[in-house]
């Protein structure tokens, strides 16, 4: 499903990854661990498509991701969902109007959109709180609204970048088993 090819990531001072290699099977769940700096939310963003290798190459299914052109870069991003570390949510936007969000970039019919959200705010333990704010919710919660936001659209692959970082013990067990959740219902997925 993924595949990692000599990987290098160079910034003005530092290097960020060096000649990476690595292979994710269809249906893992892989987590990537390191210290603070070591590169992990790096690596996400390149395979989310939002940062660039200075060298080497990834395969997503075998499509290499060098040659994307801006035209190609939405369709490409359909295939991966993104748990975003800063929760990422619209605040003007209900959690119902969060989700759907990503449908309607898409241009998916209303019907669809309106089905599509509740089945994965059900998913996710949110189908009470559909009318409610960001502001309003606990921080478990608006990580749960973003993973809703990212799997709505039936993604292979999940990346979630330190989706527990800010939150407590009892919540981040929560979200981990969620992510396991998704896991079995074959995504790939990837944790910072």
């Amino acid at each position: 499903m993924i595949h990692i090819k000599g990987l290098t990531k160079q910034y003005k001072d530092f290097v960020a990854l060096d000649s990476i290699d690595l292979q994710i099977a269809k249906g893992e769940f892989v987590y990537l661990v390191g210290p603070s700096g070591a590169g992990k939310t790096t690596l996400l963003n390149m395979i989310f498509y939002s940062d660039f290798p200075t060298e080497g190459d990834i395969y997503i299914n075998r499509f290499c991701l060098k040659g994307l052109t801006e035209k190609q870069i939405p369709f490409y991003r359909r295939n991966v969902g993104m748990i975003f570390q800063d929760y990422k949510l619209l605040p003007g936007r209900t959690v119902y109007e969060n989700v759907a969000f990503a449908l309607r970039v898409v241009s998916c019919p209303w019907a669809q959109i309106r089905r599509k959200v509740l089945q994965v705010l059900e998913l996710v333990g949110l189908q009470h709180k559909i009318m409610q704010y960001p502001h309003e919710l606990s921080g478990g919660e608006q990580q749960r609204v973003c993973i809703a936001r990212a799997i709505v659209n039936s993604p292979p692959i999940l990346l979630a970048d330190e989706p527990t970082g800010s939150l407590d013990p009892d919540t981040s067990w929560e979200i981990v088993q969620l992510l396991s959740k998704i896991n079995m219902r074959h995504t790939t997925v990837v944790v910072a």
